[in-house]
C-alpha cells in the first residue's frame, strides 16, 4: 500500500505572512495534526507549524507565522507512491504527526500519523500493548506547576505527562494540546497590556488546573488494535498503562509513536535502528550508531534486540558554538527495556555518554540473569541431598 490511498488535500492552511496570533487560534479551534504554511494562494510549500512548536515558541502573536515554519525541519517532504512503512518510520524519526505529500514537486496534500493507523488498524490484534509500550515513563505531581510541565515536555521531547498523587497514585494526565488550549483561552480574554503578567501567573498554576481527568488506561495484556481504537474514537495521542491489580500505578505510556514504530520493524540482518533527529549528528552516521550498539549488546550473548531508537535533542546552551545535546538510547530486546542516557556537546559526543550508560545497563541485567541463574541452579542442587 503506498500513501497515495491515504493521504488528504484536506488541511489546515496559512499564509506565510500570517500572525502566529491566528495560528494559535487554528490549534484551538480545529486541533489540526499541523498547519501547513503556504504562499501565492497556496502555490508555494513554506513549511510546518505543529503544536510542539508553538508552546516551544515564546514569539509574540504579530510575528508571521513563516519565522517558525522550517521546510526542512522535522516534517518529511514525502512523494506520493512512497509506502506505508516507509512513511511510518519517516513520521517517527521526524518526530512529527504530520508530513506534506508531493507530486511532481507539487504540494498535493498531507498524510498524517492517523490516516496510517486506520489504514491499518485491522492488523494490529496479532500485536499486544506489552509487546510495544514504553516501560520508562516521566511524570509530574499533582503540585507541580505548569512551568515545570513545559519544560518537562520540552526536555523530553514528549506531549504528555501521566500525573500523579503524593502517594504515587494516577489522577490525571496533561497534554501539549491542554496546554494550548489553556494558554490560549486565558490569552484572549487578556488585554496586551496585562499579558506579562497573565503568562507568569498562567505558569506557577498547579497541573491540577490543567491536566484530564478521568484518565483512560490499558493494561499490558490489551491488544494493540483495541488501543488505537480508543485514541482515534477519542482523539487521544496515547494511552498510559496499568495492571489490573495495581489499576492506579503508572507501568507505563503507550503512544501512537509507540506503534507507528512497531509498524517500521524490519527483519534486516542488521539491528533495526530509528534515529530521531539525525540531522544533528555530526560525523557519525546511521550505520556507526547501529555499530555501536550492536558491539555493546554483543557483551551479553542471551540479549537479543528487537528494535532500537535514538532520539538527540538539542538544548539552547552552546559552548564556542557547539550545541549541548542529550541522547537517548532505547532497546527493546527479549529481556525487557533497556536504555542508555547521555549529554554532551555535539551529537556524538552525547552518543557515546549514552552508549556509556547502555552498556553499564546491558551489564547489569546480565548480571541479574547470572545470580539468578545460580540461585535456581544451588536451589536444585539443595533439593537433590
Amino acid at each position: 500500500m503506498d500513501i497515495a490511498d491515504i493521504a488528504t488535500q484536506d488541511y489546515t492552511e496559512v499564509d506565510a505572512e500570517e500572525r502566529l496570533g491566528k495560528v494559535r487560534a487554528l490549534f484551538e479551534d480545529d486541533n489540526p495534526k499541523g498547519v501547513i504554511v503556504t504562499r501565492a494562494g497556496g502555490a508555494e510549500y513554506e513549511g510546518v507549524i505543529t503544536q510542539k512548536q508553538l508552546l516551544s515558541s515564546h514569539i509574540e502573536d504579530d510575528t508571521r507565522a513563516i519565522t517558525i515554519a522550517n521546510p526542512s525541519g522535522n516534517a518529511p517532504r514525502l512523494d506520493r507512491t512512497e509506502n506505508v512503512r516507509d512513511v511510518a518510520r519517516k513520521l517517527v524519526e521526524g518526530g512529527t504527526k504530520i508530513a506534506p505529500v508531493f507530486e511532481a514537486d507539487q504540494l498535493w496534500g498531507v498524510v498524517t500519523e492517523d490516516h496510517i493507523l486506520e489504514a491499518v488498524l485491522d492488523s494490529l490484534d496479532a500485536l499486544t500493548v506489552e509487546q510495544i509500550y514504553t516501560a520508562d515513563v516521566v511524570t509530574v505531581s499533582e503540585d507541580d506547576n505548569v512551568g515545570t510541565v513545559i519544560n518537562r515536555l520540552r526536555e523530553h521531547g514528549i506531549s504528555r505527562l501521566p500525573v500523579l498523587d503524593e502517594d504515587g497514585a494516577l489522577t490525571g494526565v496533561v497534554t501539549t494540546y491542554d496546554l494550548v488550549s489553556f494558554v490560549t483561552r486565558d490569552i484572549e480574554k487578556t488585554t496586551r497590556g496585562d499579558r506579562r503578567g497573565e503568562v507568569e501567573r498562567m505558569l506557577d498554576l498547579p497541573v491540577s488546573d490543567v491536566m484530564s481527568e478521568p484518565v483512560e488506561t490499558i493494561r499490558p495484556d490489551d491488544s494493540v488494535e483495541s488501543a488505537v481504537r480508543t485514541m482515534l474514537e477519542n482523539d487521544y495521542a496515547g494511552l498510559v498503562v496499568t495492571t489490573e491489580n495495581e489499576p492506579d500505578t503508572v507501568a507505563g505510556v503507550l503512544t501512537k509513536t509507540d506503534v507507528l514504530r512497531a509498524l517500521s520493524y524490519t527483519e534486516e540482518e542488521h539491528m533495526d535502528v530509528q534515529i530521531t533527529n539525525i540531522d544533528l549528528l555530526d560525523t557519525l552516521v546511521r550505520d556507526d550508531v547501529r555499530d555501536g550498539i550492536e558491539e555493546v549488546t554483543e557483551k551479553y550473548s542471551k540479549l537479543h534486540v528487537r528494535h532500537a531508537h535514538v532520539r538527540f535533542h538539542e538544548h539552547k546552551e552552546r559552548l564556542r558554538g557547539t550545541p549541548l545535546i542529550q541522547c537517548q538510547i532505547r532497546l527493546r530486546t527479549n529481556k525487557g527495556q533497556i536504555a542508555g542516557t547521555g549529554e554532551g556537546y555535539g551529537a556524538d559526543n552525547a552518543y557515546y555518554m549514552a552508549l556509556d550508560t547502555l552498556e553499564r545497563n546491558v551489564l547489569e541485567v546480565k548480571g541479574v540473569q547470572a545470580d539468578e541463574e545460580y540461585q535456581g541452579q544451588l536451589l536444585r542442587k539443595l533439593g537433590e541431598l
